[in-house]
């Protein structure tokens, strides 16, 4: 009975051993199947769609990139602007203040040109035509932003659109295989067509953080236009 619980114990403790060396040996198999799972890897499978918001997210960064050039070139105001128009307006060197905003060639200096062409008229006629130039100037800066705000909502559907595709695709291969049923056609078609919808929210929620962020950069602009041009309109009836 002794030698039979001795067998039994080693047996066990052998079956324990094995399977304790197999699971240490499956792990690092394991491990390095994930590690080698990189963002281009998911990329790749999500296919042509990921092309297209890839093409979409060059797009976003482009416009955001230029406009915030153009921003800051439109917030580059000489601090001594105003007061050398004033002196030119008061010495009667109207053609001079005109050429001076000429060559400012900046949105606020236009607004001011516009201004000065209607002097001699009454406050309201100069106030409406500056007004009229701001008009133009803030849509100018606004130039690219309605693309931005289409990428941003048409992002994630594009990114749906691939994942109802790839499943039709896992289907379909299901479907093909008859008897051969094998999950893993399922399950690896739905994450490979995830991944486009992934993709497609990442590219959204970036282009509509951009877009909401210049779009404040430009009414904080509009605000200093409005500003800029009640300062004129008071100099000049001074």
């Amino acid at each position: 009975m002794f030698t039979i619980n001795m067998f039994l114990q080693a047996t066990i403790t052998q079956m324990l051993g094995d399977s304790l060396a197999q699971s240490q040996v499956v792990a690092p198999l394991v491990e390095s199947e994930v590690d080698k799972m990189n963002l281009l890897d998911l990329a790749v499978k999500g296919g042509w769609i990921m092309i297209v918001l890839l093409l979409l997210s060059f797009v976003c960064i482009y416009i955001f990139v230029n406009r915030i050039l153009v921003f800051k070139k439109a917030e580059n105001k000489d601090p001594n602007f105003m007061a050398r128009i004033s002196d030119y307006v008061k010495n009667g060197e109207t053609k001079s203040a005109i050429i001076y905003c000429q060559a400012s060639a900046t949105p606020f200096s236009r607004i001011v040109e516009k201004g000065l062409c209607f002097l001699g008229k009454s406050r309201n006629d100069i106030h409406s035509s500056m007004e009229n130039a701001a008009n133009v100037e803030i849509a100018r800066l606004e130039k690219g932003l309605s693309g931005m705000s289409t990428i941003a909502s048409a992002a994630p559907m594009i990114g749906f659109l691939g994942t109802v595709i790839g499943m039709v695709k896992a289907f379909w291969e299901m479907a093909n295989a008859g008897n051969n049923i094998d999950i893993s056609l399922l399950s690896g078609g739905i994450y490979e067509a995830m991944i486009t919808t992934v993709g497609g929210l990442i590219v959204g929620i970036i282009a509509l953080f951009g877009y909401n962020y210049l779009v404040t950069r430009v009414d904080k602009i509009a605000n200093e236009m409005e500003s800029f041009i009640q300062e004129f309109t008071v100099s000049v009836d001074e």
